[in-house]
């Protein structure tokens, strides 16, 4: 099951790049199982920093042009991107306290 908040390559410049807040942007797909053992993980995280980062998933199976333009090999990458570039970045599934160690470390 992918994140509440999806973004696509029509909306990644406006939603990500030009975004006034930090966004951890997860590279997921459908068939991918640590991506489906994340998503609940990334959206409690989400919870409980609104307003500080915007966490968003991106299937990579269906938007070719930002997996390709950030070289996303892997699912789940996750990046945070500040003012617009990427700045943290792991890929595979981790622990909560690691994303948020990554979220942090980021703002």
């Amino acid at each position: 099951m992918p994140l509440t908040n999806q973004v696509t390559d029509a909306t990644f410049q406006a939603e990500v790049l030009q975004s006034d807040t930090p966004v951890l942007v997860d590279f997921w797909a459908d068939w991918c199982m640590p991506c489906k053992k994340v998503t609940p993980v990334l959206e409690e995280i989400a919870t409980e920093m609104a307003g500080k980062v915007k966490i968003v998933g991106l299937d990579i199976d269906v938007n070719p042009n930002v997996v390709r333009q950030y070289g996303v090999l892997s699912a789940p990458t996750l990046t945070v991107f500040v003012n617009g570039e990427p700045v943290q970045s792991v890929v595979g599934a981790h622990p909560k306290r690691t994303l948020v160690k990554l979220i942090e470390s980021a703002l």
